[in-house]
């Protein structure tokens, strides 16, 4: 990491503990993979990113959801479970990495698109492939309401989310909140991106490394607007 950053946020190399494996989560729009490129630069770790534009399905399950729900969430499992594989199978305590995804979600995007019998098809193939997988030292799941989250996506200009419909982020979002609500497996940071920029606020940014980097365990909240930006805990 670089000692610039620590000077910066006035925290002792020493005193500041270092998560080996950080997944940024949340809704389409968030900013997690923004957040998670940012991270590793910071920290000087590897990314391991989805790659949204190598599904080959994608730009049709925009235009149709109900037609392509079930390729292109079976192309993104298998592409998650790739490369958490990959990392499974190198020295995970020498390799250090941010990601934007975390796989244990996966199932909550086909449960907002798959009907039943898809649904059932798909949690059986999960169920079966889904084992000995790395866990993330820490989760960071950012938030915001689905007004501001189309509001990203309508300013990012990327054509082929130019179909999804503010009703379709609410499902997402709803369903988000509904997952972490009960997620306890690592522990969680949940930010609330509303009134911050983690792109290009220094601030912003630096605020919550600062926080990161003092989290240990529990489940934790930065919530700027509500505490005038200043950090809030809960565990």
């Amino acid at each position: 990491m670089e000692e610039s950053l620590f000077k910066n946020l006035d925290i002792e190399i020493s005193d500041a503990s270092l998560p080996s494996y950080i997944a940024v989560e949340g809704p389409i729009g968030v900013g997690k993979t923004t957040l998670a490129k940012r991270l590793a630069a910071s920290f000087n770790y590897e990314t391991l990113l989805e790659e949204a534009e190598t599904n080959p399905f994608l730009e049709r399950f925009y235009r149709d959801r109900r037609t392509h729900a079930l390729p292109v969430q079976l192309h993104f499992l298998f592409q998650r479970l790739q490369k958490l594989q990959a990392l499974r199978q190198g020295d995970i305590f020498q390799q250090v990495r941010v990601s934007d995804f975390l796989i244990e979600k996966d199932p909550l995007f086909a449960r907002v698109t798959l009907d039943d019998d898809e649904y059932r098809l798909y949690q059986t193939v999960y169920d079966n492939i889904i084992t000995d997988l790395p866990k993330p030292d820490l989760v960071i799941y950012l938030q915001a309401p689905t007004a501001t989250l189309y509001e990203r996506l309508q300013k990012r200009g990327n054509a082929i989310e130019k179909p999804i419909e503010q009703s379709y982020l609410q499902q997402l979002n709803d369903a988000y909140t509904q997952f972490f609500y009960h997620y306890d497996d690592t522990p969680l940071l949940i930010v609330n991106t509303s009134v911050i920029n983690l792109a290009k606020g220094e601030d912003d940014y630096q605020n919550l490394v600062r926080y990161i980097l003092q989290t240990k365990s529990g489940r934790h909240y930065y919530n700027p607007h509500s505490l005038e930006g200043k950090l809030a805990l809960s565990s």
